[in-house]
């Protein structure tokens, strides 16, 4: 199935950079894809005219397969589809609900499109929509998670449908590809790693909380809304939880919540923002360049295959 993968979306790793929205730019997009991994552009703070913008950019930076991730929630998710057709995006990925309603624009401009599941009900759902391939996260991830553990939900996907299935949630190095491979995932999805790398832009101050993170420092806010969030434990996650608590309406929430995550990336308030990270950030030690971080994790996991089979092989 790695070589499924790969010969689908044209590139030289199984490893995708998730789309983390005021992070994941073009900077960061073009330095995955130009180390053979797929980077993918992050919309969910842009309008379509930014999006364009943006796509621009990157193409000036890499003649390699890249990605456009649309968070079908967002306000301009209409101007967005047309921009990514009108650009010639190769690859789409998406989050936040089912993407059938574009299905059809998508197919016609030739865009290969990969959903975000949180389910195996929402998976069939998806490839009888004709999807490419599929992404199953598990509750580990960054940002907007579900509730069900990569551990059991990559299998479970996997026996569900024909299209390759890329696992995401705790994933951080080759032991966690390897796993994942183990689970029947033909690729991962990796994005808390992505934060520190040399060409991620996210402010210094964020890099550093990421890197101090030890292993129980993230928790979930919006439970109460239907919506978690993952983050690292700082002030604006305790006075979420402390509103959460009192039955606090969804008004009152969504007001703490305003600007939160742009308040931290880029301004890099890291006590009053959202700093929204995997609970993998525990074993996130250092900043490298995209393309270490990409050939570390491609040579351990090749690594623990080979010792894997010798192992076995006695």
């Amino acid at each position: 199935m790695y070589a499924d993968i790969c010969k689908v979306l044209g590139i030289k790793y199984p490893i995708i950079q998730g789309a983390m929205a005021w992070i994941s730019d073009a900077d960061l997009v073009a330095a995955v894809s130009n180390a053979g991994g797929l980077g993918v552009l992050a919309t969910g703070h842009l309008d379509g005219e930014g999006c364009r913008q943006e796509i621009r950019r990157l193409k000036e930076m890499t003649d390699k397969p890249y990605a456009v991730n649309v968070m079908l929630l967002s306000p301009f998710v209409e101007q967005i589809v047309e921009v990514i057709c009108e650009e010639k995006v190769p690859i789409v990925t998406t989050g936040a609900g089912s993407p059938g309603k574009y299905m059809k624009k998508f197919k016609e401009a030739g865009v290969k499109v990969i959903p975000v599941v949180p389910s195996v009900a929402m998976a069939k759902m998806m490839v009888k929509d004709g999807v490419d391939a599929l992404i199953a996260e598990g509750t580990e991830s960054g940002g907007h998670v579900g509730k069900t553990t990569t551990m059991a939900l990559v299998p479970q996907v996997v026996d569900a449908v024909d299209v390759p299935v890329i696992a995401a949630g705790g994933i951080a190095d080759g032991r966690g590809i390897a796993a994942a491979y183990m689970l029947g995932a033909s690729g991962v999805q990796i994005g808390t790693r992505f934060l520190v790398a040399k060409e991620c832009n996210v402010h210094p101050n964020y890099k550093a909380k990421i890197i101090k993170a030890k292993d129980i420092d993230t928790t979930t806010t919006g439970n109460s809304t239907g919506h978690p969030v993952r983050v690292i434990k700082n002030k604006m996650a305790r006075a979420y939880e402390a509103l959460e608590k009192k039955n606090a309406s969804a008004e009152e929430l969504e007001e703490l919540g305003r600007g939160a995550l742009k308040k931290a990336v880029v301004d890099g308030d890291v006590d009053n923002g959202s700093v929204m990270s995997g609970q993998i950030a525990g074993l996130v030690k250092k900043e490298q360049t995209c393309k270490e971080i990409i050939e570390e994790m491609y040579g351990e996991f090749i690594q623990i295959m080979k010792n894997t089979a010798e192992l076995y092989s006695k």
